[in-house]
C-alpha cells in the first residue's frame, strides 16, 4: 500500500503551495453539501419570502457562487482557478426543518475544486445563518462534506450517495 503524505508540506515540514505544473490538464468537478437546521416556523418564512431581510434563497446562492470564485483569498495554499461552472442550489427539507445546500464547481485544469465547492456551501450556510439569526437564534449548520469528484489522476470518487 502506498504511503500517504500530507502534500501541503515540504520534506521539512514547512507549508508550501504544491506545484501542480507537470500534472495533466483535465476536466475536473467536485459537489458538496451542508445544510442549515432551523425552527420550522424559520423555514416557513425564507420560502415565504416574508423575511425583513429580504429573499434568503436568491442572497445565499450568490454568495456561494462568490465565495467558490475568491476560494483562493480565503484558504492560504489553494491555486487561483479558471472555473467554467459554479452551481448552487438550496432545497428545504420540511420534515427536518433544514435547508439543503448543495454546490457543483467545474474547471478545466491541473488541480481539484474540491475546496472552492466547500467554500461555496460554508458561505451559502453562514448567509442563511446571518439573514435569519434575528428570528431564530437556534439554527445550526451541519454535515458539511464533500460528496463527490471528478477527473484528476484519482479520477472519479464517489465519497457519498447522491
Amino acid at each position: 500500500m502506498e504511503e500517504k503524505k500530507l502534500t501541503h508540506l515540504d520534506a521539512a515540514g514547512h507549508a508550501h503551495m504544491v506545484d501542480v505544473g507537470a500534472k495533466a490538464v483535465t476536466q475536473r468537478e467536485a459537489i458538496a453539501r451542508g445544510q442549515v437546521v432551523m425552527q420550522a416556523e424559520t423555514l416557513q418564512l425564507i420560502m415565504s419570502g416574508n423575511l425583513p431581510k429580504g429573499d434568503v434563497l436568491a442572497v445565499a446562492r450568490v454568495a456561494g457562487i462568490m465565495a467558490a470564485k475568491r476560494t483562493p483569498e480565503l484558504i492560504p495554499l489553494c491555486h487561483s482557478l479558471l472555473l467554467t461552472h459554479v452551481a448552487v442550489t438550496l432545497n428545504p427539507d420540511p420534515a427536518g426543518h433544514a435547508l439543503l445546500i448543495e454546490a457543483t464547481v467545474r474547471t478545466s485544469g491541473q488541480t481539484g475544486v474540491e475546496m472552492e465547492a466547500l467554500t461555496a456551501v460554508s458561505v451559502a450556510a453562514l448567509t442563511i445563518y446571518d439573514m435569519c439569526k434575528a428570528v431564530d437564534r437556534h439554527m445550526r449548520i451541519e454535515a458539511l462534506r464533500l460528496v463527490q469528484k471528478r477527473g484528476g489522476r484519482s479520477g472519479d470518487v464517489g465519497l457519498e450517495e447522491r
